[in-house]
């Protein structure tokens, strides 16, 4: 078999695997943070989540991001800025009411239980909670990239199987402006000044 241009070259041991589930991210920061669609400026800055990513755990990542294209339509700006900030765009398409992405991205959690690697994810949806359990445990590092408030309560039990939480605006800080999000805050962390 001839390798195609199209194939990814497989990770070495030593890789963080950065998975977001873009639809998931963007549906809860219009939905549950900001009550209405994102503006451009609003959304994440892509190239700061996967700088986090490699800096939180210090070693190259191999950034995937999921795309829902049942409609027809790439967003081709959007998949180029991807592909310019060293992300891998993975467009879909299925039937109608499938949910490509969610499957897309089971599918490529349960293929990574058996690659060497750390693991991202992107999302709050709770329909990865078996897949993310799966990945725990072996020595390998998972994580899970999201608005705390809103992740699955189920992954918050997983904090004592090893699966660390990140927060998108405290932690990785990929945002250009303070959101409107009511949360607990610590008392360590509570800076009046953004309240001001």
């Amino acid at each position: 078999m001839t390798d195609s241009p199209v194939e990814a070259a497989p990770a070495l041991p030593g890789t963080t695997y950065l998975v977001v589930d873009g639809e998931n991210i963007d549906a809860t920061l219009g939905m549950s943070v900001l009550n209405r669609r994102p503006n451009p400026d609003e959304r994440p800055r892509w190239e700061k989540v996967r700088d986090f990513a490699e800096a939180e755990w210090g070693q190259p990542v191999k950034a995937l991001f999921f795309l829902n294209a049942t409609s027809g339509h790439i967003p081709m700006p959007f998949v180029q800025a991807l592909l310019a900030l060293q992300y891998r765009p993975v467009p879909l398409s299925g039937d109608p009411g499938q949910k490509v992405v969610d499957i897309a991205i089971q599918r490529t959690l349960e293929a990574l239980e058996d690659r060497p690697g750390d693991v991202l994810l992107a999302s709050h949806d709770g329909d990865f909670l078996p897949q993310v359990t799966a990945l725990l445990g072996g020595g390998r590092r998972v994580g899970l990239l999201g608005f705390r408030e809103f992740v699955n309560l189920k992954f918050a039990e997983l904090a004592d199987q090893g699966l660390q939480m990140f927060d998108l605006e405290e932690d990785v800080r990929c945002f250009t402006s303070v959101l409107p999000r009511v949360r607990i805050i610590p008392i360590d962390e509570f800076d009046p000044v953004r309240f001001l």
